[in-house]
C-alpha cells in the first residue's frame, strides 16, 4: 500500500461511521458558511462524496471557492475529525447512480436522473483528529474534578493530523 493509500486508509478510519458533517465552505460575500451535509463514500483515494442540489449556494460558492472544510463529531465516544481539501463539482450521472441510496431519495423524489441531484468530492489536504480513550464516565469525572480544583481535565486521548 504506497502512503497515500495509506493515509487515506486512516482517513477513513477515523471518519468511520460518522454520517453526518458540518461543511463549511466561502459565500458570494467570502464569509465562511456552514451547513450539515451527509457523508455518502470515502473512496480509495480518501475523497469525501457529498450528494447536494446544484441549485445551492453551496454548489455555487464551490465553483469558485473551491476550497473547504468538512468536521466531524461524534461526542458518545469523543471523536472529532476536521478535514481541509478542495472540493470538486461532479455532474457524471454514473457516479450519481453508483453512490445513490433510498436516504438521498427523501431530497430527490425524481429520483438519481433528477438534473439538480449532484455529487461535491472533497479532495482532502489534511486531517485533524482527537480521540479520547477514556470512558464517557471517566471524561465527565476529570472535567467535574477540573471544575472543583481549577485544573485542566486528565483525560487519556490521542491527537494527530493526516497528511494527505
Amino acid at each position: 500500500m504506497t502512503a497515500d493509500r495509506h493515509h487515506a486508509a486512516a482517513l477513513a478510519d477515523r471518519i468511520g461511521s460518522m454520517r453526518f458533517a458540518m461543511f463549511t465552505f466561502r459565500d458570494q460575500y467570502d464569509h465562511l458558511v456552514s451547513q450539515p451535509m451527509t457523508k455518502q463514500d470515502v473512496d480509495a483515494e480518501g475523497g469525501i462524496w457529498f450528494f447536494v442540489n446544484s441549485t445551492t449556494e453551496l454548489w455555487d460558492s464551490i465553483a469558485h471557492q473551491p476550497e473547504v472544510n468538512v468536521s466531524f463529531a461524534d461526542n458518545d465516544n469523543s471523536t472529532y475529525v476536521s478535514v481541509s481539501g478542495r472540493a470538486e463539482r461532479v455532474v457524471d450521472r454514473a457516479q450519481v447512480e453508483a453512490r445513490w441510496n433510498p436516504m438521498v431519495q427523501a431530497w430527490f423524489p425524481a429520483g438519481p436522473g433528477d438534473q439538480h441531484a449532484v455529487l461535491v468530492r472533497v479532495d482532502p489536504h489534511a486531517a485533524e483528529y482527537w480521540d479520547s480513550n477514556d470512558s464517557k464516565m471517566v471524561r465527565l469525572f476529570a472535567m467535574a474534578k477540573a471544575a472543583v480544583t481549577g485544573t485542566q481535565p486528565d483525560v487519556d486521548g490521542e491527537h494527530g493530523t493526516i497528511k494527505l
